[in-house]
C-alpha cells in the first residue's frame, strides 16, 4: 500500500521527548504539549518539505541497523544554519503567545528545538550539513542498534525522571498514568527500530506528522488530567515526589 502507516525509520525519536520532559519544569507557563512539538519541530518542518518535494530521502531497507532512511538532501531543516533559524523562529512564535519572561521562554524553546539537531548528530550517519548540502556530519550510532536503541530509551527515561521529580500529581493514579505514557513512548520506539520500513518517503512524512500531533495531544491530556503542575520543586536526594 502506497501510504501504509508505519513508524519504522523514524529519526532519533523518543529520545527527543526526554529533552521536553527535562526542560519543561523550568518554564511551567508553557504546557508540555508545546515542548513535545518544540523538540520535534525540525522534523515537523522536514516532513512538510518532504511532502512538497523540497527535501528528499530514499527508503533503503538495511541502510543502517536502526532504520532504512537515506537522508541525502535536507539542507533547510537539518543543516546547521537552518536548524538554528527554525529553532529561534519557533521560540519567538511560542513566546508571542505566553506571558511573563518572554525572552527566557523564547530561548528555552529554541534550546529545546535545537537539541533535536544535537541529538541527531549522535545517531545520524553523515547526512547533517554544516552549510548548504555540504560538509555533512553524524557520529553514526544508527549503524549499531545495540547502541542507538538503549540511548533512545535512556535519554527518554532520564528526562521523564527529572520531570517526575519536579511534579506533584493531582490524584493517586497520576504517577501511574504518567509512567504509563512514558512506557507507551518506549514501546513506540521498539516498533520504530524493529518494525517494517516505510513504504515510501511520503508515507514516512505523513505518518511522522500524524504521530507528532497524536503524541502532543496525549501529552496535553496527561498533563491536564493527572498532573498538578507547580513551580519547580527543589530536588532533594532521597525525597519522593
Amino acid at each position: 500500500a502506497m501510504f501504509a502507516p508505519t513508524i519504522r525509520g523514524e529519526e532519533m525519536f523518543v529520545g527527543h521527548y526526554g529533552v521536553s520532559f527535562a526542560i519543561q519544569p523550568a518554564a511551567r507557563r508553557v504546557p508540555l504539549w508545546v515542548w513535545f512539538i518544540a523538540v520535534q519541530w525540525l522534523d515537523v518542518v522536514w516532513s512538510v518539505l518532504v511532502l512538497l518535494g523540497v527535501e528528499k530521502l530514499r527508503i533503503i531497507p538495511g541502510f543502517t541497523e536502526a532504520n532504512a532512511l537515506d537522508l541525502y538532501y535536507m539542507p533547510y531543516t537539518h543543516g546547521l544554519p537552518g536548524s538554528i533559524i527554525l529553532s529561534l523562529g519557533f521560540g519567538c512564535l511560542v513566546a508571542m503567545f505566553t506571558t511573563g519572561a518572554r525572552m527566557r521562554t523564547a530561548l528555552l524553546i529554541a534550546t529545546a528545538s535545537f537539541s533535536h539537531w544535537v541529538l541527531d548528530l549522535v545517531v545520524h550517519t553523515h547526512d547533517l550539513p554544516l552549510y548548504g548540502n555540504s560538509a555533512k556530519v553524524g557520529f553514526g550510532l544508527w549503524q549499531d542498534v545495540a547502541l542507538s536503541f538503549p540511548l533512545e530509551l535512556a535519554t527518554l527515561g532520564l528526562g521523564a525522571w527529572l520531570y517526575a521529580r519536579a511534579t506533584r500529581y493531582a490524584t493517586a493514579k497520576g504517577r501511574y498514568v504518567f509512567w504509563g505514557f512514558v512506557a507507551l513512548l518506549a514501546a513506540i520506539q521498539v516498533y520504530a527500530n524493529f518494525g517494517p520500513p516505510p513504504s515510501s518517503p511520503d508515507a514516512m512524512a505523513i505518518t511522522a506528522l500524524g504521530l507528532y500531533a497524536a503524541l502532543a495531544l496525549l501529552a496535553a491530556r496527561v498533563e491536564r488530567g493527572v498532573v498538578f503542575a507547580l513551580e519547580p520543586i527543589p530536588i532533594v536526594p532521597g525525597r519522593r515526589v
